[in-house]
């Protein structure tokens, strides 16, 4: 590591510029591809722009990667193969818009934090992209220089260390706007050439999750990982149930309605006549659970922590919020107080939630929002009901005649466009 400390990465030598040697770097590519197939789609949708102005290799959000003829020149083909790889991972994993994120959500700003940002991402990569025919390049970061565990994300490790002494050796790490979501100026830009739009984009990150979902075995656990997520994106569904109820509770009109205790203001302008006042009163929720059988014990579990998320929603009153079963019928609205241990779940036979719409409705006081939790195997009602309505779907997926026993060819619609639907699980 030419005298540095051992384990330690040091910042490329600096050499006289010439002209790229394209062949080198396309031959690396193909390295890199041949070694890593699950990634060739995503290293061929990479275009390289030569520049001076990078230590080494750099990518932008728009899959341009601008290289140094210097860092190519003095650079081993089997080296320059695994910075192909490493660059692309900082597109594939989203590094610039999951940076933005990080530093938008902890007020964080500065090449500083950037630069820690991109360190994080390094460690995030290099800790199962080389080896099995992928030379590590020289200067590459691994989290144990840092005295990190392997195996981590990048806002894990950006919890885990900050820059000072023993990261100077580091200040000189350029992976580009691509790996922190800082604009360099010679990035060309979102109108600049050569650049992918966000479809392309997306195209090809599904691509290559395809290609590493179809063979497991041949991409590191990090990759596997990366493909699950890519496939199915991870939801904050327990803060999106929340906010849907939040945002329907706080609706214009509703909770709202007239009372006579205060008159209206504008009762002196009619002499003789006593004008109601309209008043805004605590939000009231109706929970419908759906109970049939096509609903395992699990999820109604599930739907439990979700009738205490949804008290919280409305300001922890359990005395504002009411439990309904419903499987081919509903029970009665029994209104929660306390936790939830005392909600009994009865049913198990078919489901049909358009009865449990109904006992909802009739409910006093009357529901200013209904949350129904259910599987989405019920018939809906034909029109929208008159309160705002949230829909929270177990996310799974069904087959062959788990839908209705007595009818295999049987499936069900989805909810109807007046609800807000909400994936739970």
């Amino acid at each position: 590591m030419n005298g540095s400390a051992p384990g330690r990465p040091v910042a490329p030598r600096a050499v006289p510029g010439s002209a790229l040697d394209t062949g080198k770097l396309f031959a690396a590519r193909l390295q890199a591809a041949r070694v890593r197939p699950y990634l060739a789609t995503a290293l061929f949708a990479l275009h390289p722009v030569e520049s001076s102005r990078v230590p080494t290799m750099a990518v932008d959000a728009h899959w341009r990667c601008y290289v140094s003829p210097a860092y190519v020149d003095r650079t081993p083909v089997e080296e320059l193969a695994g910075t192909w790889v490493h660059e692309v991972s900082h597109l594939l994993r989203d590094h610039h818009g999951r940076s933005d994120r990080y530093a938008h959500r902890h007020e964080l700003s500065g090449a500083a934090e950037r630069l820690r940002m991109n360190i994080a991402a390094d460690c995030e990569i290099n800790d199962d992209v080389f080896g099995d025919g992928l030379a590590e390049p020289e200067g590459a970061v691994l989290p144990g220089h840092l005295g990190l565990r392997d195996g981590e994300l990048m806002e894990d490790y950006l919890r885990q260390f900050r820059l000072g002494p023993h990261t100077a050796h580091l200040a000189w790490l350029e992976c580009g706007s691509g790996a922190d979501g800082l604009p360099r100026p010679w990035d060309l830009g979102p109108d600049g050439a050569y650049g992918l739009s966000p479809q392309e984009r997306d195209a090809v990150r599904f691509r290559v999750a395809r290609g590493i979902d179809g063979r497991p075995g041949s991409a590191p656990a990090g990759w596997r990982r990366w493909a699950e997520e890519a496939f199915h994106p991870p939801q904050p569904w327990r803060q999106l149930l929340g906010a849907a109820v939040r945002s329907a509770a706080s609706a214009p009109g509703t909770g709202e309605d007239y009372v006579y205790g205060r008159p209206a203001r504008r009762s002196a302008a009619v002499p003789g006549a006593v004008l109601p006042s309209l008043r805004r009163r605590p939000t009231r929720v109706v929970v419908v659970i759906d109970t049939s059988g096509s609903v395992s014990d699990a999820e109604l579990g599930s739907a439990l922590l979700e009738v205490a998320a949804i008290s919280r929603a409305v300001g922890g009153r359990g005395d504002l919020v009411g439990v309904l079963p419903c499987d081919a019928a509903a029970g009665r609205v029994r209104p929660l107080c306390g936790d939830t241990e005392g909600v009994e779940l009865l049913g198990g036979g078919g489901t049909d939630l358009r009865t449990g719409f109904t006992r909802a409705l009739e409910s006093r006081p009357r529901p200013d929002v209904v949350v129904v939790l259910t599987d989405g195997q019920t018939p809906w009602p034909s029109r929208r009901p008159a309160c705002r309505t949230v829909v929270g779907l177990f996310g799974r997926h069904h087959g062959g005649s788990s839908y209705d026993e007595s009818d295999p060819e049987y499936r069900p619609d989805g909810p109807p466009a007046w609800a807000r639907v909400v994936t739970v699980g």
